[in-house]
């Protein structure tokens, strides 16, 4: 049996980000997959650049960011964001209820009457949350089916603060100030991101990790608490601290915990690259979409981010966890989007030329007042033994890559 000190279990994003600070200690890394980046890998395909699904950066704390640059060889794109919804058959900015004024009159009255007489008391759950600060034309015109699209659930299922910070909340006071300017209202007006991809900020956080300390295609299928053992598809391995960004379920299931049932609830997410032989729509980075009717709620383009000549998309459309995906079905599915992307007015003439397809499982955990109790009851019971789970899946909650690389680094500095 081999021992180490510190145990990782994921090469995504925290599991290097918290191995990178621990330096020259004594650590051992383990990947289920084949190749670092968890959900941050990076695909190339007869020259296109496309990512698992659309991770574009947004950095609170430029002195990370800096660092991180600074590792990357390539170019790192700093790009001011230009999103839209599409909405009455026309583009509108982003986000929806900081640009009512641009719909359609009628409409906008609606909005605005609505806004007036919004509940504005707090609230129970996501959904009452929508209709208390914005009121029930805007609710109901984008934020209810929109993020019912995204999260593949009934939003009345979902803690108020289901989407904490990354919720784009406006003041609807500001709304309707005529003084007000649009641009104010709107958040993360820049992004930042590699030619080479997000794999590049992956890579960069490995810099300093010797790759013969992290072990790919071994996959952890046991913890036993007590002994403080591992015991994956390759061999067991002995810890003084074991760090997991699998999913918090998952690594509850490999240690043998109860959890109390229905706690933890997610969708999964359908996403197709697809690289076409010519432009499309110039100057745009990603669309959304809240009509029911279309299957994929966002769109992003690639070649409007890289410069390229020839339209390369990504197109995530949100399932329910149990939703089936039986033989076939890229297929039948990417029938459906050609249909859409029609009505929408994406693509037009183009040909598909090259296509990837990927299903994250799970992609967006859903936050409940049950999960978040859950999440810090099992995770206390797991530091007991000194296996600590982190990360976006690890600690079940929604953030930001730039989220998952502090929190790693603050538990080294803490348990190191």
């Amino acid at each position: 049996m081999e021992r180490t000190r510190y145990l990782v279990v994921g090469a995504g994003v925290s599991g290097l980000a918290f191995a990178d600070r621990l330096g020259r200690r004594d650590y051992r890394v383990v990947e289920a997959e084949q190749e670092i980046g968890g959900y941050c890998r990076t695909v190339k395909r007869d020259g296109f650049t496309w990512d698992y699904a659309g991770h574009f950066f947004h950095f609170r704390q430029p002195e990370i960011e800096t660092e991180l640059v600074r590792r990357i060889k390539g170019r790192v794109l700093k790009v001011r964001r230009d999103a839209r919804i599409w909405y009455a058959d026309r583009l509108i900015d982003f986000p929806f209820q900081a640009n009512i004024r641009q719909l359609p009159s009628a409409e906008f009255e609606e909005c605005a009457r609505d806004l007036r007489a919004r509940p504005g008391a707090c609230c129970g759950d996501f959904k009452e949350m929508l209709y208390a600060r914005y009121g029930r034309a805007i609710a109901e015109k984008f934020l209810i089916p929109y993020n019912e699209k995204l999260y593949a659930t009934d939003l009345a299922s979902l803690d108020v603060d289901a989407m904490g910070r990354f919720f784009p909340h406006v003041d609807a006071d500001r709304i309707l100030d005529r003084s007000v300017s649009v641009e104010s209202l709107g958040y993360n007006a820049t992004f930042s991101y590699p030619e080479g991809g997000a794999i590049e900020y992956v890579e960069a956080l490995a810099t300093n990790i010797p790759r013969d300390r992290i072990s790919l295609g071994e996959r952890v299928v046991s913890v036993d608490l007590g002994r403080r053992v591992a015991r994956t598809t390759k061999r067991r391995i002995a810890f003084d601290h074991l760090v997991s960004s699998v999913p918090l379920v998952s690594l509850l299931r490999l240690c043998g915990l109860d959890f109390e049932p229905g706690a933890f609830t997610w969708n999964k997410v359908l996403v197709f690259n697809l690289g076409f032989d010519a432009k499309g729509l110039d100057g745009l980075h990603w669309i959304y979409f809240p009509q029911r009717e279309l299957c994929f709620y966002r769109v992003g383009f690639y070649d409007n981010i890289f410069g390229s000549d020839r339209m390369s998309l990504y197109v995530e459309i949100g399932l329910p966890s149990d939703a089936p995906l039986s033989e076939g079905y890229e297929a039948q599915w990417l029938s459906r989007v050609f249909h859409d992307l029609r009505a929408c007015e994406v693509r037009g003439r183009q040909r598909l030329v090259a296509s990837h397809h990927v299903v994250l499982d799970p992609a967006y955990v859903h936050i409940t007042k049950l999960s978040n109790d859950e999440t810090r009851r099992c995770k206390a019971r797991l530091a007991e033994s000194c296996v600590h789970s982190i990360g976006r899946y690890g600690s079940w909650r929604y953030c930001s890559i730039e989220d998952n690389i502090v929190e790693a680094r603050a538990l080294a500095d803490r348990i190191a």
